[in-house]
């Protein structure tokens, strides 16, 4: 007989094992969750129909999604299950970028909560994420009671280079009173110019010269600050400081299309809601009271700042200020005609602080040298007199002799002066100017102290993204490459892509943001910047076509140029490729039609005569000029048929099958037209200069046929030998280079293009100091001392565009798929220049990494795929030993598809993980 004991006993078992066997052990939550081009929690937002991404933990137990749910609430408290905006129900796919919203019309000021779980490839299911959110701002113009108002500062301002008015800045202030007790508060806030706001006495933000620089006759952007901690409930005080910026500063050329005559403005709404429901508007109205008797006395992008502390205006911020001698405002209606939207990339911020490394003192002046060329302010504490002025000048080199070199600055003063009130330690950041600079000079300090390197700092300024990948190498000079790239990316990202951040231009040159951009995406976390600023080309977009050369456009003259419009085709399909989102392209697919209007408008018989810088800035050209050898129609043309192709795959990837077509036969029509106007029967180029960039050209954009593009080779490869190996190529033929080079298998030559270190070369400048890329190959020689030419910046990115090799085809990761859903590995390693190389991205999926090492006959590869993806590994061998993977023998290994195999590589297709590989390497050397 079974005792009782033992009955109990197994029934127990039986209930723990049930009990076990059925607890749910949910994968580990989504991470990294953010909505539309990458914005985390944002406040503020700009849309209203955004777009939700995740990415899927690494975990052995997860290599793919299987379905996904999203739910969106307008409270936390109904989240998940009681979603009131939305709740996409469990969604049969592996799709965790781009999910587009589909639920409740969402409306300003909204404030939207949201989650997401996923499923894997086994069909667990995962815990609910953490709640994310996002608050809307103004959206459209209608929601503004406030008006513009400022000083008129036109009849007190002076007259500036070119004639442009120099507008003092302003002091704004308003003080209000409530009654009730607060819930929350918003101010939303935009300026003709750019503005520093505080209230009751403390700074509401830590950004940087906003709103920042759209095209300011069709766009305004907004920016929005939670701003409930700082109001009372009692007397209040709002400041704004105002200043030119772009909108009424001095710019490069001519008459902007906006006019920037008039008095900079500001507008301001200021919205507080109650606990007990009720809510307070406060707008920049004619109640407000201004003056420009502050210590900010002179402001200007070009020219530097005056700040005078005879002039400080203790608490006007607050309360306690008696603004009885200020003046009343001046109001504007809003501009039916401009849109005003929440800014839809980051502020401008303070980013890094580098201290000077070196100082050298001569009679009345100290030189601080931070070593590293960059752009932003100087935090300047010094010891000064009353009745002295302190000066502080920039420059981005020194002569050989130890002067400052600001030749290459032009009429941009870039200076400021410090007027202290008392004797003592003065400290000083100017506010609304900045500067490319790597020396800071002071002069007008108290000569009576000793200098020291803490007098001065040096505050980097860029665009609030973060990191987005790495690259390093076995060579330092390459690595000195890498960094001088990333210096550019961060010296010319400030609020748009600029071509140069010190001399008197800093606009945002088209042609320059086409080639760069690539580099700059796998750099950085840049999409929101991109898109954003390609609103702005949407907007400056001319009535014909025509994309201007900078955009913001600030010349207006309605001319466009080949290579450098182009960027309208280039940098959506770019961006599509290294993000996966359509949206890009839809948004930008009107655009990409009306510049082939252009295009055409431009062309006959298909050749085009549109105006073009060409290939700017090529070494040796023959004719002298700064636009190179090349023809400008061969490059017209064949950027016609670059752009049409590029529009026919945008099209092809928007289901719009008649436009792809359409452009598909533009595109070989127009490449025919080219072919058989620019090239012989044999492939070599006609009636024209043959240089380097007409082969890269026709190679590149896949313009000849068949039966020429091997001649085209040779005749390329004869071009660079008659250069004695060495590059002949200026703004667009450079990026095309590489590209060319590695798809023709002459990857040796692209190594020794990269590694000379003569003229023209990467590693020249390198040799002679740099830590930027310069504008030109020579800007600067040892032994030649600098570039004579008045254009001569040092902090210029175009040539940087060679990382985007170094990052694909040294490190190897590219994307094979858009979006990187499926991932290219293939280094290409040679043992003469490199014997390791590494780099990691942050894809949409998750951090992709790819090192190699080549030692004692081996190479040593380790890769790391994310999540929900797969990869295409092509694995480099010289030898006929077998691959190891994993410790294991390749052919033994089950978890891969071997895909191909020849003497010098093994490609396989592998799911998500790590692996190690060891592989036969014969050194080259």
């Amino acid at each position: 007989m079974i005792s009782k004991h033992i009955v109990q006993a197994f029934i127990c078992v039986v209930v723990i094992c049930h009990t076990a066997c059925n607890e749910k052990h949910n994968l580990t939550a989504a991470q990294n969750l953010i909505i539309s081009e990458g914005f985390k929690n944002p406040l503020g937002f700009y849309d209203n129909e955004p777009t939700f991404s995740w990415k899927l933990p690494v975990d052995k137990a997860i290599t793919a999604q299987s379905a996904y749910r999203i739910v969106v609430a307008s409270r936390p408290d109904l989240l998940p299950d009681q979603a009131d905006l939305w709740d996409s129900k469990k969604q049969l796919t592996d799709q965790s970028n781009w999910v587009k919203y589909q639920g409740a019309p969402l409306n300003s000021r909204q404030k939207a909560y949201w989650q997401i779980k996923y499923w894997n490839q086994a069909d667990q299911d995962s815990d609910w994420s953490e709640i994310q959110n996002f608050e809307l701002g103004l959206l459209k113009n209608s929601d503004w009671q406030a008006k513009w108002i400022g000083l008129n500062t036109v009849k007190d301002s002076i007259r500036g280079r070119d004639n442009v008015l120099i507008h003092k800045p302003q002091y704004l202030r308003k003080q209000f009173k409530l009654t009730n007790t607060i819930s929350s508060a918003r101010l939303y806030i935009t300026a003709k110019g750019v503005f520093d706001v505080s209230v009751n006495g403390k700074n509401v933000s830590t950004d940087v010269m906003s709103p920042g620089f759209t095209t300011y006759d069709k766009r305004i952007e907004t920016l929005t600050y939670d701003v409930t901690n700082l109001i009372k409930t009692d007397q209040n005080t709002i400041g704004v400081e105002l200043a030119s910026g772009w909108y009424s500063g001095r710019l490069l050329w001519g008459k902007t299309p906006w006019d920037n005559s008039i008095s900079p403005k500001i507008l301001c709404q200021l919205e507080i809601n109650m606990e007990d429901g009720s809510k307070e508007i406060i707008i920049s109205d004619d109640s407000w009271k201004g003056t420009t008797n502050g210590p900010i006395q002179f402001s200007e992008i070009y020219d530097g700042e005056i700040y005078n502390a005879n002039l400080e205006m203790p608490n006007w911020t607050t309360n306690e200020f008696a603004d009885n001698k200020w003046h009343s405002v001046e109001t504007m209606n809003l501009d039916d005609h401009i849109a005003l939207e929440p800014k839809r990339h980051t502020t401008v911020k303070a980013k890094i602080t580098l201290n000077p490394k070196e100082i050298t003192k001569r009679d009345d002046t100290v030189i601080f040298d931070l070593k590293q060329n960059m752009v932003g302010v100087p935090h300047v504490n010094v010891p000064m007199k009353k009745g002295d002025t302190l000066k502080i000048k920039f420059a981005e080199m020194l002569s050989p002799e130890g002067n400052f070199y600001t030749k290459n600055y032009r009429s941009a003063k870039s200076t400021d002066y410090y007027i202290p009130s008392k004797d003592g330690d003065i400290e000083y950041i100017p506010k609304f100017t900045f500067h490319g600079f790597r020396y800071i000079e002071l002069s007008g300090f108290d000569t009576s102290k000793q200098p020291n390197k803490d007098w001065v700092k040096g505050i980097v300024q860029y665009s609030d993204f973060d990191d987005n990948g790495t690259f390093t190498s076995s060579s330092d000079k390459l690595n000195q490459l890498q960094n001088n790239i990333i210096w550019g990316l961060r010296g010319n990202f400030f609020d748009i892509p600029t071509d140069c951040p010190q001399r008197d231009e800093r606009l945002g040159w088209t042609g320059d943001a086409q080639v760069f951009g690539p580099t700059s995406m796998f750099n950085a976390d840049v999409y929101k910047f991109w898109a954003s600023w390609l609103q702005s080309v949407q907007e400056a977009q001319f009535e014909n076509g025509g994309i201007p050369w900078t955009v913001p456009d600030a010349r207006g003259n309605k001319i466009g140029s080949s290579g450098w419009g182009d960027v309208c085709t280039i940098i959506p399909w770019k961006i599509y490729m290294r993000t996966g989102d359509k949206s890009i392209l839809e948004d930008n697919f009107e655009m990409m039609e009306e510049w082939l209007k252009y295009h055409k408008l431009k062309s006959k018989d298909n050749i085009s005569n549109m105006m073009s810088f060409s290939d700017w800035l090529q070494p040796y050209p023959e004719n002298g000029d700064n636009r190179g050898d090349t023809s400008l129609n061969l490059i017209g043309t064949a950027f016609y048929a670059h752009s049409a192709k590029l529009a026919s795959k945008s099209a092809a990837v928007l289901g719009r099958i008649e436009e792809q077509k359409k452009y598909e036969e533009i595109y070989k029509t127009v490449a025919k037209s080219f072919e058989n106007t620019f090239f012989d029967e044999s492939g070599k180029v006609k009636g024209v200069s043959s240089t380097q960039t007409s082969y890269l050209l026709a190679l590149a954009f896949n313009l000849l046929s068949e039966d020429k593009i091997v001649n085209a080779k040779k005749y390329l490869m004869e071009e660079i030998s008659k250069a004695d190996d060495h590059l002949r190529t200026g703004f667009l033929g450079t990026p095309l280079l590489s590209k060319v080079l590695d798809e023709t298998g002459e990857i040796d030559m692209m190594y020794k293009l990269l590694f000379n270190e003569t003229y023209p070369s990467w590693f020249y400048s390198i040799n002679q100091g740099a830590t930027t890329i310069w504008e030109r190959w020579n800007s600067y020689s040892k032994e030649e001392g600098f570039n004579p030419q008045n254009m001569n910046s040092l902090n210029h990115y175009a040539y940087g565009a060679i990382g985007e090799w170094m990052y694909e085809r040294i490190a190897g990761i590219s994307p094979l798929k858009a979006g990187y859903k499926v991932i290219k590995i293939a280094p290409i390693p040679n043992s003469d220049y490199l014997t390791n190389a590494s780099a990691t991205l942050q894809t949409p999926f998750g951090t992709v990494s790819n090192s190699w090492k080549i030692s004692n006959n081996q190479l040593k590869m380790e890769t790391h795929i994310p999540p929900n993806t797969t990869a295409n590994i092509t694995v480099p061998k010289s030898g006929e030993n077998d691959i190891l993977i994993n410790n294991q023998p390749l052919k033994e290994y089950k978890k891969i598809k071997l895909l191909s195999t020849t003497d010098n590589y093994v490609e396989i297709e592998v799911l998500p993980g790590t692996y190690k590989f060891t592989a036969p390497y014969k050194l080259d050397k």
